[in-house]
């Protein structure tokens, strides 16, 4: 098989990049490890910065997101006994985010490479890439006792931190920034209303929690626990009562429970890698780089990255420009390390460490008090929190 782009992983990131593709006549073939079923069946983030969504729109994969997703035009963060609000819309010049699940995103996306004809291909084992600093890349991979060859002139290395992509830079090029934090998200989903209209963040002598969701029937709860507990140490009654004891009075009055549809925990990590280019390949998303949860960049971080690629790629193919191939690297690292700033302070902000001294505790008391004394601040959060530019 010959296209001129191949994108190594099927989940939102390179969906989105291979529709956008396509749409501009740009061919391409996305290679995706799992069936289309597991890719589903993962449960993700799910609020969607502005620029997202008008990505999402151009990618002409908006209209269900539009239609169903929840316009949230602030947050909530409770602490010390109160609960104050974030105005992104007053604080952020008017921008709001979507909450929208992964899941119906990535099902979205899967729905229009079909309607298109677009070649996504499952199931692929022992992807391969080759000869990625010459002007004639390739990428094998193995379909049972067979072994497929790819011709292309770029590679996207969108497969996650356990991919491959990343893999295939020598190690006396790539380096990599890593914080492990020493706690998890234990993540409940139940169908259930939720909580409170607009998300919660709460900060807790006994830990952080939050109160999210899908929609106005699907709920997505979630509470800090240690790395050692395991999914058996918190049956449905136990995570209730925990979430319970961290939340306002008024809230956990309130709070609707029934049974897990979903139960996981996943540790908390910051990382980046440099350069995200390599010869004809580029990584985008969790491949280069991965946030904590707490502010909401993961996702968001990847659409940025599939920004520039997109753009990029078309400047190359319809132009003969390549500047945006060859800055992408360092334009996509500027806007990631802001978010990895933003991650890391929501989550400093909000957690409770298992070292924490006296001294850390007031810290983080003062942190919070400043901010909803400061407009600058607030506008400082709300502008992070919706998105900054592309």
């Amino acid at each position: 098989m010959k296209v001129q782009v191949c994108i190594i992983g099927g989940g939102p990131s390179g969906l989105l990049l291979s529709q956008l593709l396509h749409l501009r006549g740009i061919e391409n073939v996305v290679l995706e490890k799992y069936s289309r079923e597991y890719v589903l069946a993962r449960i993700r983030a799910g609020v969607l910065e502005h620029g997202f969504a008008k990505l999402m729109r151009e990618a002409q994969c908006g209209d269900r997101m539009d239609r169903e997703g929840e316009i949230h035009k602030g947050f909530q963060i409770a602490h010390d006994g109160v609960m104050d609000r974030v105005d992104l819309y007053k604080y952020s010049g008017g921008n709001s985010v979507i909450v929208y699940g992964q899941t119906e995103l990535t099902r979205d996306l899967y729905d229009a490479r079909e309607r298109m004809g677009g070649h996504v291909i499952h199931n692929v084992e022992d992807v391969t890439l080759r000869d990625l600093e010459s002007e004639a890349p390739h990428v094998t991979y193995r379909d049972g006792d067979q072994i497929v060859r790819i011709d292309c002139q770029y590679v996207i290395g969108a497969d996650g931190f356990h991919g491959i992509s990343r893999k295939s830079i020598p190690k006396q090029v790539l380096r990599e920034y890593e914080r492990v934090y020493p706690f998890g998200w234990l993540g409940v989903l139940s169908r259930t209303r939720p909580a409170s209209p607009e998300l919660i963040y709460a900060r807790h002598e006994r830990g952080f929690a939050l109160c999210s969701l899908r929609s106005q029937l699907l709920s997505r709860y979630y509470i800090q626990v240690p790395l050692t507990d395991s999914i058996e140490d918190w049956p449905d009654d136990a995570f209730w009562a925990e979430l319970r004891r961290r939340l306002p009075g008024e809230v956990a009055g309130d709070l609707i429970t029934g049974p897990s549809i979903e139960k996981s925990i996943a540790p908390l990590r910051s990382f980046v890698a440099e350069p995200m280019r390599y010869g004809r390949l580029f990584l985008a998303g969790d491949a280069a780089h991965i946030v904590p949860p707490t502010g909401a960049r993961g996702l968001n971080s990847a659409a940025s990255d599939i920004y520039y690629l997109y753009h990029a790629m078309v400047d190359h193919y319809k132009k003969g420009d390549d500047a945006g191939l060859d800055g992408y690297s360092k334009r996509a690292l500027a806007r990631i390390w802001k978010a990895q700033r933003f991650s890391w302070w929501m989550t400093m902000l909000l957690h409770r460490f298992p070292d924490n001294i006296p001294y850390d505790d007031r810290l983080q008391e003062t942190d919070l008090a400043y901010l909803f004394s400061s407009e600058a601040a607030l506008r400082s959060l709300a502008e992070n929190y919706v998105g900054l530019p592309f």
